[in-house]
């Protein structure tokens, strides 16, 4: 049995062994800094089997270094669906895997943070629905621009405050691609925020809210025409281009060779390039590659389709 998250609550007993898949997120987009994020079709995994004892096992080169205890951040993230739920979480066995590169900017803790979220969830018998689970991230987060759309899937616009953590999730226009520049270097979301001034001009902040809003109602409807505008930012990326070299160029120029738009994902580094998938990617290939070479950089070029379904359980 496979169980696409949507909404409400379910209503089960506690389990028997079962997997919990959550996709990478690519955030921000350009102007919806900690707000607007897309689903990306790499997968952190968890395979959790109930028992007397608690294991906590990651697995593959990519978590070699991560904690193999109770202190590993998924566990962690698992014991917070146990916290919001009132409940103490069985033990179980958690086996870990992930694609999502960690420090890139595709929201690597984000997809641990939800997968966890959501075993422990399930783990319990499902007390939390889904609106609780993604409140519960976005808080532990601090934002929810990355979980949302791992939770959901698609393209999510989101808001967090005092009342609690607000969406509104929008499926994929027809056509539109995404096309990754994945550096081989890694960029700690704390240093790429430690850039950003702690002030900003009244002009700054026009120009952010009015693309922002561009860019939400142009995914909405399918404006492909108008991302290359929309996607227009002076609140992070100006600040950390010079932590990502080759940045300011794709920001420029990535339309000249078939992007309908481009941002940094996240903190970055990543860097991603929005594409018509009835058009070829090759030229986009070929100058992300050149970018990379110029800048003395070594790294990966992919296409992907946005992911629609968010995180999936499954028996």
């Amino acid at each position: 049995m496979t169980e696409r998250l949507t909404s409400g609550a379910g209503v089960a007993s506690v389990p028997r062994g079962f997997t919990v898949r959550a996709p990478a997120s690519s955030a921000n987009l350009g102007p919806g800094f900690d707000s607007l994020g897309l689903s990306v079709p790499l997968y952190t995994t968890l395979r959790v089997t109930p028992q007397e004892v608690t294991e906590v096992v990651p697995c593959g080169p990519e978590l070699e270094n991560t904690p193999a205890d109770e202190s590993n951040y998924v566990y962690q993230a698992m014991l917070l669906s146990a916290q919001r739920a009132g409940r103490t979480l069985p033990p179980a066995r958690i086996e870990i895997e992930t694609e999502v590169p960690l420090a890139r900017g595709l929201g690597s803790s984000a997809a641990a943070l939800i997968a966890g979220i959501v075993a422990g969830n399930e783990l319990l018998g499902r007390p939390l629905d889904h609106e609780t689970v993604l409140d519960v991230a976005a808080r532990e987060e601090g934002h929810p621009d990355n979980v949302a759309p791992a939770l959901f899937g698609g393209i999510v616009i989101a808001t967090l405050d005092k009342l609690g953590t607000h969406y509104v999730r929008l499926d994929p226009p027809a056509h539109l691609g995404v096309t990754v520049l994945i550096p081989d270097f890694e960029l700690s979301t704390s240093k790429a925020r430690a850039v950003l001034p702690r002030e900003y001009s009244r002009a700054d902040a026009v120009h952010a809210l009015s693309h922002a809003a561009l860019l939400a109602a142009a995914l909405s409807v399918g404006r492909l025409d108008l991302l290359r505008h929309a996607m227009q930012d002076y609140i992070h990326q100006v600040w950390r281009a010079p932590l990502v070299p080759g940045l300011s160029d794709i920001l420029d120029d990535a339309h000249r060779y078939g992007a309908l738009g481009a941002a940094l994902s996240g903190a970055g580094p990543t860097v991603l390039c929005f594409h018509d998938t009835r058009e070829p990617t090759s030229r986009l290939h070929t100058y992300l590659h050149s970018v990379m070479k110029r800048n003395g950089l070594s790294g990966r070029v992919q296409d992907f389709a946005i992911d629609p379904h968010g995180t999936v359980v499954s028996y």
